[in-house]
């Protein structure tokens, strides 16, 4: 795919889960993590951001 990559937001309430998920989707080059969240509210506020 070229162009943007697709820009995620990782929200769960564990810690290392987060760490897992954010661990895979690094392995792809046309994903880009830009946030993680420990809840629905503060995923919405870093989603804004």
């Amino acid at each position: 795919m070229a162009g943007q990559p697709i820009r995620v937001v990782i929200a769960d309430d564990e810690p290392l889960i987060r760490a897992g998920i954010r661990m895979i989707l690094n392995s792809d080059p046309e994903i880009q993590v830009v946030g993680e969240a420990a809840d629905g509210r503060a995923a919405v506020e870093a989603a804004r951001a």
